[in-house]
């Protein structure tokens, strides 16, 4: 039936086409425009490039000489580590509290997944309610505990990557908490018996089985965490718009949003946009390599 089913290549053909055409459209094509742009004199959004640069390269050693972006690739990779450490690690320790109870173990994968559903203003309105309107909920809280005397401003130079890393961490726990669990889910139970009977319980059970067999899933999901945290611009826009405490809080995809929008440096943007890519290339190699998946498993 297999070889069958694909002797004829035309109707596969046919739907390829369109999913390959449509990314040629809206993926690659913009991508390359965006490279074109970036050696480009391009002074406003919607603007036509008044020829290239000269030199053709200024906006890519612009990137070694600006002070916001080097904060703001100190803030993303700052994020990247949190990410990789909160997010994915506490993930993985809701993903086995929940696979090893049996009831009410879908109500918690429902309830963990949920902040995924929300769209990120939303959640951005909800995270300044908690931090800075009229005190906050938060500064409410911790004076009703007697923690505090006045209320902290989340946004200082103190407490702003706090409040902007949080709700990031939060939305995005239940995400990579799916993937694990599924995971999970493709461990044979024979394996846990088997562990069982040679005296393989409790923690030692999840250190030799369970973590091993999760390699791969754990791989994905570290790739997918570098990557996602060097593109974060929503909640943290949302939360703050232009107004970084004292520029100290930019991430690479706020300021070149910033850049191209506000500025109207729409070919320094697209460089930023290309180091971002370009960073989120090597970083997953690193990952793939540190971490690399193995076949065995």
């Amino acid at each position: 039936m297999g070889p069958t089913l694909y002797r004829k290549k035309g109707p596969l053909i046919a739907f390829l086409l369109p999913a390959f055409g449509f990314l040629i459209l809206f993926l690659y094509y913009p991508f390359l425009q965006n490279i074109l742009n970036s050696f480009s004199d391009i002074t406003g959004l919607g603007s036509a490039a008044k020829g290239f640069n000269d030199p053709w390269y200024v906006n890519y050693t612009t990137l070694f000489t600006d002070p916001k972006l080097r904060t703001a690739l100190r803030n993303t990779v700052l994020l990247t580590l949190c990410t990789v450490i909160c997010q994915v690690g506490i993930a993985l320790i809701l993903a086995l509290l929940v696979d090893s109870i049996r009831v009410g173990a879908q109500l918690f994968r429902t309830l963990y997944f949920f902040p995924i559903v929300i769209s990120a203003t939303a959640l951005g309105l909800m995270f300044n309610l908690i931090f800075l309107f009229n005190g906050g909920m938060l500064n409410q809280l911790l004076s009703n505990l007697g923690i505090i005397t006045e209320n902290i401003d989340w946004k200082d130079p103190d407490h702003f990557l706090f409040t902007m890393f949080a709700p990031v961490m939060w939305q995005y726990v239940g995400f990579y908490f799916v993937i694990l669990v599924t995971g999970l889910n493709n461990i044979s139970q024979d394996l846990y018996e088997a562990a069982a009977l040679d005296g393989c319980t409790g923690l030692n059970r999840v250190r030799y089985v369970t973590l091993p067999l999760l390699r791969n899933v754990l791989c994905t999901c570290l790739v997918l965490a570098i990557t996602g945290a060097l593109k974060v611009f929503d909640l943290p826009w949302v939360m703050f718009g232009a107004g970084m405490p004292q520029d100290r809080g930019w991430l690479t995809g706020t300021y070149m949003y910033d850049q191209t929008f506000n500025r109207g440096n729409v070919d320094y943007g697209s460089a930023i946009a290309i180091l971002i890519v370009v960073l989120g290339v090597l970083f997953s190699n690193v990952a793939n390599r540190v971490f690399k998946t193995r076949d065995d498993i």
